[in-house]
């Protein structure tokens, strides 16, 4: 995942700021360089990262902080609140209004997925209850019209362009008078990929944007331009009134950083990102979130979202019976698999919980002795039967067996009754979840302490019992 590396890096240096003894001024500039590294190897602008650091200096004074004061904590605050400043610039986009007809023109480098993510807005926006229309003004690259034609009628959003019109303005404004007349209330303008040193093309933008008044003009940028990132955004922002940024490609494994730059050169903010090729791979961007699950300090709201999108509040009310007994079986399993797979990319999951990283995502490194509910004949069956390898089935029945036993170590939790959620929080107390957590998820969290805290956080959160018992088979009807 794109910037997971970078996130990486900066949690690390976190944590060994943390395990110092004392957070003294060699600490912290020995901290501040391992992040300021890590910023300039992700390809973030040298200006941004300098002004941060300089900025974290000035918060974190040591020399005037009280000795009751939680060092440590000041410090991962400092950084939090940095990098949010950096993807936020402290102004929200212009928000289209259903019933009333917006114009959203989009602009972008050559290949940064433009076309695609016009038809994902589209397709988003037409999901919660708009009216979207796409108008292909790319008269410049072969194939756009035909792309965005086939993008459009695979989501069933109509569209408009031309085969032998080559004036991009004219075909922009027939299309937006056409879907005027139609009462669609989301027009959306797509226009030629360019680069900063296209001085015609950067005209031609300007061009359409005159002729067609838009509301919001959309800046749609490839994650893993690099470098170059903070140059070509400023060129789009001085060519046209750029309100909003996409990234795009952030399910690669580019360093990222020049998105963030991006940001800081248009001075508008992220509302989306691409996530894959796929329509729905297309995730709102909230900035304090996605810091929080950069750093690995995790995202409940985001978590429980997720939960709430794909798991029905309707299922088997007796699998919550059977797994406070310690019951926990194959079926089990895979049932709850087919829900967490439903949530998207397990590693982005994962991402929304406290403590989670990418260095403690199993390896697996699973022990590969056979377990005793299976037989080697019977492990050769189900693999000849299911198409798979032997080892990828005793990888599987190790994973149950890790599973089984960590339900069964939380064998005596009660049963909320229906409009008691909540009380599965008060049961499933830090003690239950210290037997079960790696230790070194344990550790990074904050040991019991941290643990106890976040075990607080899980029970204030209004409705996220309930998601968690539809998620296990409970929650109230």
């Amino acid at each position: 995942m794109v910037l997971a590396e970078l996130g990486g890096s900066i949690s690390r240096a976190l944590q060994q700021m943390s395990n110092a003894t004392i957070i003294d001024e060699k600490v912290l500039n020995e901290c501040l360089n391992e992040i300021t590294r890590a910023l300039l190897q992700a390809d973030v602008q040298f200006k941004l990262v300098r002004d941060m650091t300089t900025n974290i200096k000035k918060i974190v004074n040591l020399d005037d902080l009280a000795a009751g004061h939680n060092k440590r904590r000041i410090i991962q605050q400092a950084v939090f609140n940095e990098l949010c400043k950096i993807l936020d610039p402290g102004k929200p986009s212009f928000t289209p209004k259903k019933g009333k007809p917006s114009i959203v023109m989009f602009v972008g480098l050559q290949g940064s997925g433009k076309t695609t993510t016009c038809t994902k807005y589209a397709y988003y926006h037409q999901k919660k209850g708009w009216k979207p229309a796409l108008v292909c003004a790319d008269t410049f690259r072969a194939g756009a019209f035909d792309q965005l034609k086939q993008n459009a009628t695979k989501a069933k959003i109509p569209f408009y362009g031309s085969y032998t019109e080559s004036d991009p303005v004219k075909i922009a404004v027939d299309g937006v008078e056409t879907f005027k007349k139609e009462n669609c209330d989301l027009i959306i303008v797509d226009t030629s990929g360019r680069h900063k040193q296209e001085a015609a093309l950067f005209e031609e933008m300007r061009q359409v944007a005159e002729a067609t008044k838009p509301d919001l003009v959309i800046f749609v940028m490839d994650s893993s331009i690099g470098q170059a990132a903070f140059d070509q955004a400023q060129a789009f922002k001085q060519s046209v009134a750029v309100g909003a940024v996409i990234v795009t490609k952030m399910d690669g494994h580019a360093k990222g950083g020049g998105a963030l730059s991006a940001v800081a050169a248009t001075k508008s903010p992220v509302i989306f990102i691409g996530t894959g090729e796929h329509m729905d791979e297309f995730d709102v961007f909230d900035v304090k979130p996605f810091v929080s699950r950069l750093l690995g300090m995790g995202d409940w709201s985001g978590f429980m979202d997720k939960i709430h999108e794909v798991v029905p509040m309707d299922q088997q009310p007796e699998l919550l019976q059977k797994l406070s007994e310690g019951h926990f079986t194959l079926r089990i399993m895979y049932e709850q698999f087919q829900n967490i797979l439903k949530m998207g990319p397990i590693g982005q999951v994962f991402s929304m919980l406290p403590g989670f990283s990418a260095e403690l995502m199993p390896k697996g490194q699973l022990d590969t002795s056979n377990p005793k509910l299976m037989t080697d004949s019977r492990i050769m069956r189900i693999a000849r039967g299911s198409g798979h390898q032997v080892h990828e089935v005793m990888d599987m029945m190790e994973e149950y067996k890790r599973l089984a036993k960590m339900w069964s170590k939380m064998k005596g939790l009660k049963i909320p009754k229906k409009g008691e959620m909540s009380a599965l929080s008060r049961n499933m107390n830090a003690q239950h979840m210290s037997k079960v957590l790696p230790p070194q998820m344990l550790k990074q969290i904050g040991g019991m302490g941290g643990l106890q805290n976040l075990m607080k956080q899980m029970g204030s959160a209004k409705d996220m019992m309930g998601g968690m018992g539809g998620m296990f088979g409970g929650g109230d009807k």
